[in-house]
């Protein structure tokens, strides 16, 4: 299945992801932190998708990226065998943090959405860092257009 690149023209990226039963609780509706798995696939998929998989970060600039703060809106229940689509889009960019604004959906209800807070560190001490400069041009021209000055 072919996945749309983040670009300046589309900042937002969408993976879909179907609730297994391992998601479940004993009712069959998703349990809240399997919501943080999905959110995390999808931010994983954006990055790889721009070419800057996350082990090759780590790798060869010597850069993660660690989640610091969420807010979450959980606003109704997916369940078990749900086709959901999970989406990304870059909110702000700093030389050593991002935000994301992501959201999932089932047959375009809203379901939840969500603001990611991730900071840059430095694979081997884990202390704070800036993003590699090739990389947070690349990553400037994909904020949302007028977020980031919120």
């Amino acid at each position: 299945m072919s996945r749309p690149s983040p670009s300046s023209e589309s900042p937002a990226f969408s993976i879909p992801t179907r609730v297994y039963w391992e998601d479940t609780d004993a009712g069959g509706v998703v349990y809240h932190a399997q919501y943080v798995a999905f959110l995390e696939r999808a931010r994983t998929e954006w990055v790889r998708a721009l070419g800057y998989g996350q082990d090759a970060l780590r790798l060869t600039h010597g850069l993660v990226f660690a989640v610091r703060a969420m807010r979450i809106d959980f606003r109704r229940p997916a369940r078990l065998d749900d086709a959901l689509q999970v989406s990304v889009s870059l909110r702000r960019c700093r030389h050593a943090s991002i935000v994301f604004a992501q959201s999932i959906l089932r047959d375009g209800e809203l379901l939840l959405d969500a603001e990611v807070r991730c900071a840059a560190l430095e694979a081997s001490t884990f202390r704070p860092r800036a993003i590699p400069d090739a990389l947070y041009q690349e990553l400037t021209r994909l904020v949302e257009p007028g977020a980031q000055d919120e």
